[in-house]
């Protein structure tokens, strides 16, 4: 059975990692609100943009343009993965890791495709790499300063392979931010690029004066509409992550206080315990000097 001294100490631990979990809490929030306005102030932008795109796509562009056109037989893919560098955030990590790796069983075991792992975000990295799975690039530390340079430079090292013509298809697997509770796994292709024009959108195309031409403009602006869509999956994901952590460092700091609460009330019952027998011994004593 513990002893007083061994309780205390223990209570005084879980103090000590509630105060963590506590000022844990209270940066992700910090954080989570600049993360949260800058998603918001994304998607706006990435959606106008891709609305661009579907009035300067035409079906000629669909079927011969390098980023557009749908590879007849798909043999290769880029899986691209985005997790955390750290953890301390719940299950975020941990649902990532088993979409990504259900979807690589389908692909390969059920499919016959051959994917290629790249992975944003040290936990996915760490994961994959000690296993069997082909990881061909890994970026660590994105989210620590995230900016649109790097961001940049993140999707071009993963549009030159496909362009190249290494692999038919890049596949992202991500956590979309909904709210501070809620994140959603989201898989979307990145490459060939899936937007499409609409009936409704189609029918304008033909009303618009296009200079230096149509064709130059989509090539201009499809690598930029590819870079803007890799921000905005970091940001979504940088969000999701601090949301997550402040949910679980939330969760946490309640579960110190229950604990602290019940540590407390097996402190003063051992404590009585220990008054209680030591007043049965003192009356004992007595009562044998009494006879003797």
């Amino acid at each position: 059975m513990a002893t007083l001294r061994d309780i205390r100490s223990r209570i005084r631990g879980v103090q000590s990692t509630q105060k963590i979990t506590k000022a844990m809490k209270m940066v992700a929030a910090a954080k989570l609100r600049r993360a949260q306005e800058s998603v918001v102030n994304a998607r706006p932008y990435a959606k106008k943009l891709s609305s661009v795109l579907g009035h300067l796509i035409t079906e000629e562009e669909k079927e011969q343009n390098i980023y557009l056109a749908p590879k007849e037989n798909v043999e290769n893919i880029l899986l691209v993965i985005v997790t955390a560098d750290r953890g301390l955030c719940g299950a975020f990590n941990t649902n990532i890791i088993k979409e990504a790796t259900a979807y690589h069983k389908k692909m390969t075991r059920e499919e016959g495709k051959n994917v290629d792992l790249y992975c944003i975000g040290k936990k996915g990295y760490d994961f994959f790499r000690k296993r069997d799975y082909n990881v061909v690039g890994n970026e660590v530390g994105v989210f620590s300063g995230l900016n649109l340079d790097k961001s940049n430079k993140l999707a071009n090292s993963i549009i030159t392979p496909f362009v190249d013509g290494k692999y038919d298809k890049v596949y992202f697997i991500y956590n979309e931010f909904k709210s501070v509770v809620s994140q959603k796994i989201t898989g979307e292709d990145y490459l060939p690029v899936p937007v499409q024009f609409g009936k409704d959108e189609k029918k304008f195309t033909d009303t618009y004066i296009y200079e230096p031409s149509q064709s130059y403009i989509l090539n201009f602006m499809i690598p930029r509409y590819l870079q803007t869509q890799m921000w905005r999956v970091l940001l979504e994901s940088n969000a999701a992550e601090l949301g997550a952590k402040m949910t679980a460092m939330d969760n946490a700091t309640t579960n110190a206080s229950e604990l602290i609460r019940s540590l407390k009330i097996t402190y003063n019952k051992a404590r009585q315990a220990a008054i209680t027998k030591e007043i049965l011994e003192i009356v004992s004593g007595a009562n044998a000097l009494k006879k003797g």
